[in-house]
């Protein structure tokens, strides 16, 4: 069993953290929110910093919002780099820039320890359920090593290729998420608006080729009007600026998501930003001037 350093303890760290523990290791844990009391109680040990944190553990996981909040986690004057030694490992399940990734690596690499980019999907269900879908970017010995913690987490875990392969490989995840999104909503919101069932039309099109997680998932989401957060709009909004952005820097073209991020900023501007992703059929409901359900 390994000393195990966890920082970040939202929607997605806690359950995760606490899937760590339950597996038998130590757990060395920090949030700027506090650590929530059922990680307290299963056993988990609160730190000052992220710096004690990398000073008491052997491998420190990030799971936070942003790029920027990455780089405060490591390389404040209290963060990790300032704790760790040679031969410590760290890895960073955030959904974060890939050019900033390998950056963050090259700067813990100089340091002696070895760095791992690992963003999951699966959002809070996943994750309490330990059934998150994990992208690694790493070295193939250094994956190897660390996949005994990915298995108390996740049930397909992938190395798909270096540091920074794993943040590509989530970005490309977004996307079809996004757009699987805005395909179900605009079927719905087409057949709320031609006079049919919405709910009737979804269960008839779980038997067919249109069948998804999205349509099962977030397709009953917007049928019953459940858009309390599994994962927020302004995450999404987020990722899907690291895939266009990326796309600019290449020089290519990525019309889809485009308009997908256009639909998630018109649901910020109805007020939606902490709603669930799969809010998004709100939009399209007030182009359409016709609501799914309700």
């Amino acid at each position: 069993m390994a000393n195990v350093g966890f920082i970040g303890l939202g929607i997605m760290g806690k359950p995760m953290a606490l899937n760590l523990i339950q597996g038998g290791h130590t757990l060395f844990v920090h949030s700027r929110s506090g650590v929530p009391p059922e990680l307290s109680a299963a056993g988990g040990i609160a730190c000052a910093s992220g710096a004690d944190v990398a000073r008491r553990a052997d491998l420190v996981i990030l799971m936070v919002p942003d790029t920027p909040d990455v780089e405060r986690v490591l390389f404040d004057e209290t963060g990790v780099a300032a704790g760790l030694s040679s031969g410590k490992t760290v890895i960073d399940m955030s959904s974060i820039s890939p050019i900033a990734t390998k950056a963050f690596a090259e700067r813990i690499a100089a340091l002696g320890c070895d760095y791992v980019d690992a963003p999951v999907s699966g959002g809070e269900v996943g994750a309490k359920a330990a059934s998150l879908t994990i992208m690694v970017g790493a070295d193939p010995d250094v994956f190897e090593r660390v996949r005994p913690l990915f298995e108390l987490m996740g049930k397909n875990i992938t190395r798909v290729g270096a540091v920074g392969d794993g943040q590509t490989c989530k970005v490309c995840n977004q996307i079809i998420v996004a757009l699987n999104i805005e395909a179900v909503a605009e079927a719905l919101v087409f057949a709320a608006k031609a006079g049919a069932d919405p709910a009737r039309v979804r269960e008839a099109l779980m038997g067919g080729f249109a069948a998804s997680r999205v349509l099962e998932v977030h397709g009953e989401r917007m049928v019953k009007r459940t858009f309390a957060p599994g994962f927020r709009i302004e995450l999404h909004q987020k990722d899907l600026n690291l895939a266009l952005a990326g796309a600019r820097a290449m020089g290519m073209s990525l019309p889809n998501t485009a308009t997908a991020q256009e639909l998630f900023g018109a649901c910020v501007g109805m007020g939606g930003a902490q709603w669930d992703h799969s809010a998004m059929v709100k939009a399209l409901e007030a182009l359409a001037s016709k609501p799914v359900a309700g």
